[in-house]
């Protein structure tokens, strides 16, 4: 069982360094207790009385300020089981071995404190604050306040969750908060809290950074107010700036526009002028026109009424002579009409005795018709006689061929025979054709084997995507590969490419692995088997070529074929199934570098049962480094107690090992293609003997093929003949079956020709009729057309003499009608003009000339020549102005009221930049100055500790302009040795030791300020030689002491001997190992006791 023993009570200082008279009257105690079993009666860790100074819950006040830590209760965290500690009011000087739980302490005040887990650089999630072992913890701290003391406790468990309680009532985190931010308490400002984690980032600190700080810090609570409020004036103030620029620049625009446009304007309204001449011009036009047309009209209408009575004068005259010519055309007309008759009746009767002429020519067709087909038939009689002569003929001639075939050999025998070596060769055919398919499906195969060659392919492509991979990410390394594969020849051992190109993961999961578990430089390093040969290679590639590569060496004794320390049968209940060395392939000499550097045989790899038993799994004291399935786990022992902690990371995805390539794989794959090569070779000559031997056969073949088809054609040709004469005879006997009988054909046509001739005879009857009712219609129209001759004469006699009056009277009618028509068109244009004219003018229908138009028109020319000309005068002038825009009025007018909107609004913004200017100043004083004063002060203690260490510091306010307020910072500078000039304080220029010493005394600068209640510092004194940090140890006991400073913590894992101590110190050493008391055994006063017997004893006599 674990146990953790703090002891101390305020360890008598040494009898050089100060007195122990009335020492019992001045403790400071501090105790913790730690037991395995809580108990309702836990002895303290420390015994004794409650010390004077310290304020009890309901105690009165001591030396303690508000926000001072009074008590410190753990239980289940970290290393502890449960611990109470109770801190003094000034320096409290926490001592104890690494590893036995002095940060632990730290840890609680800043959780307890509502901290953030960031700010302690251990871990990121509240549960692993729990400690091990057990599901729930919890910190209370106990602040002081005036009237009533605070109490905050926090409960926190592994699932990472947390319960607040302020002064035993239930609450959120923001209240806690809250409460902590009113007592000035800022765990997360470095000036007053330094965890041991965050030592270094105080140098990183910014300047700027730094201020805000020591503001928090030691300023009055209204000064980094002020500096925020200025920074953000300082914005505002811009932006008013920006706003005024830009309102006068635009004002000035506006103005430079306008008196651009006044020009503009100028012209605009000389063109109005222009064109409000040429708008009278235009409404007086339709005006002149009218009247001119008027005119006109009036002078056409007088002519008109002349020529009318010149007209009707005429027509007196000449009307006896028009009524006997009206006479004589009424006696023509129905003469004429009946002749028009007659005319229609003769057409009738020719058109109908036509039609009777062709239907005679149709019958006589029809005649001819029946006597051709009786010829036809004559000559069918004829052809017919010589068919049956030729196949009589025929028949014979086949009789005497059947005689001859009758008496040839007997050729069944050698078809038979010829059949019988056919099949033969079909079967050697099919064998051949067997074989052939057996031959190309093995081919097949080959080629299949072949297409691993694409396989091939796809390894090499996935070589260059790790060669393009590494050339982005160290170019260098690509280089020097190439440089490698041209010159290997140099080496004698064996040199392996970098191992992103020669180790390949099994599987892509297992590739997190093992990135994470190899250094990246050893990932891009060449590996050589013979150290010469390594040298050789830097020499060339570093040193000439100028490159930045990394080299290794391989083991002189092979370390690849080492077994792990266990099996992984045995881990597989906590759910590992592999080790590293099982995930990956690489050569052998890679292997064993693998094995002997990183111990990749013997790290095993689990999966998320792991990751739920990883409280069991670390208690294994044989596992120092596993993988889960996704974080990575370091287990460390302590030397002291045997306490095991643990350190756990994420894993990152892989970024190279994804992309694999076997090469045993890819050396197989070469020797199967260069093997089918030859195979498919082997079966292509093959198949060129089976394709030899194939051709013979069929040449074969088709020689018995045509030998038997000729024995087939002479076998059949006998039944052939007999075939042909069984036809012909057949053909013989239909032709005499359907002979032609002649001789009744003639009688048939006969008959029909008989019969249309009587058909003619009737036509010719009804042809006659029609021509002699056609030639008495013609002697009747010839009676009539003689009529009309006289009639027709006396009526040109007539015409005649009338024929003079006629032409003029004609021509007074043409007159009349012209001028009659051009009376009208002139109306119709006057009312049209009217119209124009009065739309133009505005006018109504029936409304005269406005009174102020008739004015104007009066000054304006009365003829249309000279309108016209007086308008493309002023046309030409108008056109003359270009370029003026229709708005340019609108725009200025509009622009001249913009201009001094402009102007009162620039007025008034710049009043409010210049108000808001002298209200930035007074904060800037109300700001600037208690900050040059608490810079000062802080300049000053800094400067006198640095002195008293013969060093120099110096503290200053720093800005590069002064009315940028975000820019100001605190510039550290320090000066460690004569030699050296003041440098600033960076995480880079001073070494370690001397940057925890400057951010030590700046810490103890800013305690002599005394604002926050209380400070932490944690081992800030690691890399101090003995020198500066006894100094420093006095400098902090000398100041931490003052009555008027605020509470310290101090831890330290080491003292110096000899040190100066303060009665006001309260000191806490911890103790931790299985050797320790139990709170129960532990007796304050015995060991008290017991000292002072030693020290009787050793006392000289």
């Amino acid at each position: 069982m674990e146990r953790c023993l703090c002891v101390l009570r305020s360890l008598p200082p040494p009898e050089h360094a100060c007195t122990m008279a009335d020492r019992s009257k001045r403790q400071r105690i501090s105790r913790a207790a730690s037991t395995s079993q809580v108990t309702n009666n836990v002895p303290p860790m420390f015994g004794g009385s409650q010390p004077d100074a310290r304020v009890a819950s309901d105690g009165e006040p001591g030396s303690f300020v508000e926000g001072s830590i009074l008590r410190i209760a753990m239980n289940n965290f970290l290393t502890y089981e449960l611990a109470v500690v109770n801190p003094g009011a000034n320096l409290n000087m926490i001592v104890g071995a690494n590893g036995t739980g002095k940060s632990s302490i730290v840890c609680a005040i800043c959780l307890g404190l509502a901290g953030k887990t960031a700010l302690l650089g251990r871990g990121d999630k509240i549960g692993l604050f729990v400690k091990r072992g057990c599901s729930r913890g919890s910190i209370e701290i106990e602040l002081y306040k005036n009237g009533r003391n605070v109490v905050i406790n926090r409960e926190i468990s592994t699932e990472n969750l947390s319960q607040w309680t302020l002064n035993g009532k239930s609450c959120s985190q923001k209240v806690v908060e809250e409460e902590v931010k009113a007592l000035q308490i800022q765990v997360s400002n470095l000036c007053q809290f330094l965890p041991q984690e965050k030592v270094g980032e105080f140098a990183k600190m910014s300047r700027i950074e730094l201020l805000e700080a020591t503001e928090k810090s030691v300023g009055p609570p209204e000064m980094y107010t002020y500096h925020c409020e200025l920074k953000n004036f300082r914005g505002r103030e811009r932006e008013l700036e920006n706003t005024v620029n830009e309102k006068a620049a635009f004002l000035e625009r506006a103005k430079q526009k306008n008196e651009s446009n006044k020009l503009d304007m100028n012209r605009y309204y000389e063109k109005k002028r222009h064109l409000d001449m040429i708008e009278l011009l235009e409404k007086k036009k339709p005006w002149v026109e009218f009247e001119a047309v008027r005119k006109e009209h009036e002078s056409v209408k007088t002519e008109r009424e002349e020529v009318k009575k010149r007209l009707s004068s005429l027509k007196q005259t000449h009307g006896p002579m028009l009524k006997k010519i009206q006479l004589i055309n009424n006696q023509l007309e129905p003469i004429e009409a009946q002749i028009k008759t007659k005319t229609i009746d003769i057409k009738e009767a020719a058109r109908k005795c036509k039609a009777r002429r062709d239907q005679l020519d149709r019958k006589q067709k029809e005649i001819d018709d029946i006597k051709q087909a009786l010829n036809l038939k004559h000559t069918e009689k004829v052809d017919e006689e010589k068919r049956i002569a030729n196949t009589k003929t025929i028949i014979n001639d086949l009789q005497k061929e059947l005689a001859t075939v009758g008496e040839q050999p007997d050729v069944a025998p050698r078809i038979d025979a010829i059949s019988v070596e056919l099949r033969g060769h079909q079967e050697e055919r099919a064998r051949l054709d067997g074989e052939k398919s057996d031959i190309r499906r093995e081919k097949d195969n080959m080629i299949a084997y072949f297409q691993n060659g694409l396989r091939l392919n796809d390894m090499n492509n996935m070589m260059k995507a790790k060669e393009d991979k590494l050339k982005f990410r160290h170019k260098d390394t690509f280089t020097a590969i190439q440089w490698l594969r041209q010159n290997r020849q140099l080496f004698s051992g064996n040199v392996h490419e970098p191992m992103l190109l020669v180790l390949n993961v099994k599987d892509p999961r297992f590739a997190k692995y093992v990135e994470t578990h190899i250094a990246f430089n050893d990932l891009r390093g060449f590996l050589f088997e013979k150290r010469e040969d390594m040298e050789a290679f830097m020499k060339e590639v570093r040193d000439k070529l100028k490159l930045r590569v990394n080299s290794i060496l391989a083991p002189a004794v092979s370390c690849a074929n080492k077994q792990p320390s266990r099996p992984i049968e045995s881990l597989k209940r906590f759910g590992f199934y592999s080790y590293l060395r099982e995930m990956f392939d690489a050569p052998t000499d890679v292997v064993s570098y693998l094995c002997h550097q990183y111990n990749v045989h013997d790290v095993p790899v689990g999966t998320a049962q792991t990751k739920a038993m990883i409280n069991k799994v670390i208690e294994e004291p044989y596992l120092k480094l596993i993988y889960t399935a996704e974080e990575r786990y370091v287990v460390k022992k302590s030397m002291y107690s045997n306490h095991v902690s643990t350190n756990n990371s994420q894993l990152r995805p892989s970024k190279f090992l994804t992309i694999s390539v076997d090469a045993e794989e890819k050396g197989q794959v070469e020797q199967q293609i260069q093997n089918c090569e030859r195979k498919i070779k082997d079966l292509d000559e093959r198949l060129a003997g089976l394709r030899e031997n194939f051709s013979t056969l069929e040449g074969r073949d088709n020689e018995l093929r045509n030998e038997k088809k000729g024995l087939v054609e002479q076998k059949g040709k006998k039944r052939q003949l007999e075939q042909k004469i069984a036809t012909k005879l057949g053909s013989l006997q239909q032709i005499e079956k359907n002979r032609v009988d002649l001789k009744k054909l003639e009688e048939d046509t006969k008959t029909k020709i008989g019969a249309v001739n009587a058909q003619k005879v009737a036509m010719m009857v009804e042809v006659m009729e029609q021509i002699k009712l056609r030639a008495s219609l013609s002697m009747l129209k010839v009676h009539l057309t003689l009529q009309t001759l006289g009639l027709t004469a006396e009526k040109t006699h007539l015409e005649g003499s009338c024929k003079d009056r006629q032409a003029e009277l004609r021509t007074l009618e043409d007159a009349f009608t012209r001028l009659d028509t051009k009376k009208n068109q002139l109306h119709e244009r006057c009312k049209g003009l009217m119209r124009s004219a009065q739309t133009i003018c505005n006018m109504g229908a029936a409304g005269t000339v406005p009174a102020e138009l008739k004015v104007a028109f009066s000054t304006l020319p009365d003829t249309m020549e000279e309108l016209d000309a007086l308008l493309n005068e002023e046309c030409s002038r108008a056109e003359g102005f270009t370029g003026i825009r229709e708005n340019v009025v609108e725009e200025y007018n509009r622009r001249e009221v913009e201009i001094q909107h402009l102007e009162k609004e620039l007025g008034d913004q710049s009043e409010a930049l210049n108000t808001y200017r002298m209200n930035m100043s007074e904060a800037k004083e109300r700001w600037l100055n208690p900050l040059r004063t608490l810079i000062c002060q802080i300049n000053e203690r800094f400067g006198e500790y640095f002195r008293s260490m013969q060093c120099v510091g110096e503290v200053d306010l720093h800005s590069e302009k002064e009315e940028e307020y975000d820019k100001y910072g605190i510039r550290i500078r320090v000066k460690f040795h004569n030699s050296t000039e003041l440098h600033e304080l960076t995480a880079h220029h001073q070494s370690g030791g001397e940057r925890s010493v400057s951010t030590m005394l700046y810490l103890m600068a800013l305690q002599e300020l005394n604002r926050c209640p209380f400070r932490v510092v944690d081992e800030i004194n690691q890399g101090m030689d003995p020198i500066n940090e006894r100094r420093v140890f006095n400098i902090v006991v000398r100041t931490a002491c003052k009555e008027t400073t605020s509470q310290y913590f101090f831890i330290t894992p080491k003292l110096l001997q000899d040190l100066q101590y303060a009665e006001e110190m309260t000191v806490l050493c911890i103790h931790n190992g299985p050797q320790m008391l139990s709170p129960g055994d532990w007796d304050e006063k015995a060991f008290l006791r017991r000292i002072a017997r030693r020290k009787k004893r050793t006392k000289p006599e």
